[in-house]
């Protein structure tokens, strides 16, 4: 590999490495509550203490990447979700963990690796630049190596739950965490976007919450990325409730267990990334914003309502499968439409803004989730939260400010940094080109 490779190869495999990690988490935290309280209602209040820290650390968390540097603050990330995590089955194998220290574990695993994934992500661009690679095919990996990842996490974490219980499953997500920490500390090593930015003004709670408003003032000022978080935060709140209650309670009640909780999340992770593959081979030979309107609405509604109707795994497999084709098409869409219209400078802090907004109702996602199944069953539940979704999905088709995700504005609806707010390697309009995160 060439030396000029190895930073963006490097950043590569320690996003995988988490994103696989986050998987095991992701089917084995619900099924550790499922087998130890019997109570999706408290399923649910896991999964509420483990997302609300995530809105609040991106609410705050842009200014201070930039200041403590995106290297440090990734790897610094990894150590500390490795180390909370590890800590619930170590607890729970001596006897000494109660619900509130569960509860406790979650939200500081999931404020700490709110940073680590911002860090990562808007180094993308300067990565991409540094390997000779375009912005768009860089996107596209970033997003594919995550889905394989993640089909890999979750067929791992199927198998692991049902043959080794779930706590080897929380132990070997402490160990992914602690590996990505090693490949970023060492991979990216002298690259000047990944260290603390120079010559800024002192800190003190002025200087940052100044920092804090250039970035949500840039957000609330352009129409389109405005429209994306508002759109996403309805996706990613239902999608909460789905990973964290509403399938787990599925597979317990009516299909084989985690192994079919692992089979399924991994075959939607498997078309994540055929989509994603594919989409970064010849997705810029098409309309961004026909694509993105036609598999934005297949991606996530029919699973719910599939599941709600049918009491087998094969047609819920299918769709599962056909959903993750489209919804990997969905982020390098989103990921180069925001890279173009988001200046380095700025990239942090309107990173952490979009990431708080469309996260903003997960929390409440996994708690909905909870308390719909207990007052009106499964099956009510499923169909009441995919309903949620489909309404969110037709934004696309209502609202204009979609009509310009085509390329690169000519003018931005808003620009609150006059000089630097548009810079040329940035906005080229040789590469037709997210971060929301988005299912």
């Amino acid at each position: 590999m060439q030396r000029h490779r190895l930073p963006l190869a490097a950043t590569l495999a320690a996003n995988s490495v988490s994103t696989a990690g986050t998987s095991l988490t992701l089917i084995g935290v619900p099924w550790f509550v499922l087998e130890t309280t019997g109570s999706a209602g408290r399923a649910g209040v896991v999964a509420f203490c483990a997302t609300l820290p995530i809105v609040l650390a991106a609410l705050i968390g842009g200014p201070f990447i930039d200041r403590i540097g995106r290297r440090r603050v990734a790897v610094a990330s990894d150590t500390v979700c490795g180390l909370a995590i590890a800590a619930i089955p170590l607890l729970h194998h001596v006897g000494a963990l109660e619900f509130w220290m569960l509860c406790a574990l979650m939200a500081l695993n999931g404020f700490a690796h709110t940073p680590g994934n911002t860090a990562r992500y808007v180094l993308i661009p300067d990565l991409a630049e540094h390997a000779g690679t375009t912005l768009p095919r860089a996107a596209s990996l970033f997003d594919a190596v995550s889905r394989g990842a993640r089909m890999v996490g979750a067929a791992l974490a199927g198998v692991l739950i049902a043959f080794a219980g779930s706590e080897t499953v929380l132990l070997l997500d402490a160990a992914t965490f602690g590996l990505s920490a090693l490949l970023v500390a060492v991979g990216i090593r002298g690259l000047g976007s990944a260290e603390p930015r120079k010559g800024g003004a002192p800190v003190s709670l002025r200087t940052y919450g100044t920092e804090l408003r250039e970035g949500y003032g840039y957000l609330l000022g352009n129409r389109l990325l405005l429209a994306v978080v508002v759109m996403v935060m309805f996706m990613n709140g239902t999608d909460q409730g789905w990973n964290a209650v509403l399938l787990p309670v599925h597979a317990e009640t009516e299909l084989g267990g985690a192994r079919d909780i692992g089979l399924l999340t991994a075959l939607f992770g498997a078309g994540g990334l055929t989509g994603a593959l594919l989409y970064g081979a010849v997705g810029h030979r098409f309309s961004r914003r026909a694509v993105f309107t036609v598999c934005v609405i297949l991606c996530g509604a029919p699973r719910f309502l599939v599941a709600a109707v049918t009491w087998t795994v094969l047609p819920l497999a299918v769709t599962m499968l056909l959903g993750g084709i489209a919804g990997g098409v969905l982020n390098p869409i989103l990921t180069t439409v925001i890279y173009e219209r988001v200046p380095d400078r700025l990239r942090s802090r309107v990173s952490g803004a979009l990431t708080a907004g469309c996260e903003f109702a997960m929390p409440l996602g996994g708690l909905a989730a909870g308390l719909l199944v207990e007052g009106m069953g499964s099956s009510g539940a499923l169909l009441a939260m995919g309903g949620v979704y489909f309404l969110a999905t037709l934004s696309p088709l209502v609202f204009p400010s979609w009509r310009t995700m085509e390329g690169p504005a000519k003018e931005m609806d808003a620009e609150p940094v006059r000089e630097e707010a548009v810079p040329s390697r940035e906005l080229s309009s040789s590469e037709p080109s997210r971060r929301a995160p988005a299912p």
